[in-house]
């Protein structure tokens, strides 16, 4: 777990620093799936289903925001 934590210290570090938009949108996308292997990770070690369920609507409501984002940039807007 203390690597997943690194991770996602590092991608935050990212977000905050990114040159560019593209740069911040993947470290974003990096700290979710970081977030996403910690409560897997918690999930087995404290044998609960919970954390399961949880990481799955997180990494939903990450892939919707994403492509969400990515459409953004490269439209303008979301929506056609």
């Amino acid at each position: 777990m203390f690597i997943t934590g690194a991770a996602m210290v590092l991608a935050a570090l990212r977000l905050l620093r990114g040159p560019t938009i593209e740069d911040r949108v993947l470290a974003l996308d990096t700290l979710y799936v970081d977030a996403l292997a910690l409560l897997v990770l918690m999930g087995i070690a404290l044998e609960s289903r919970v954390y399961f369920e949880t990481a799955l609507v997180m990494a939903v409501l990450g892939f919707v925001a994403t492509v969400a984002v990515a459409a953004y940039l490269r439209r303008g807007r979301i929506m056609p």
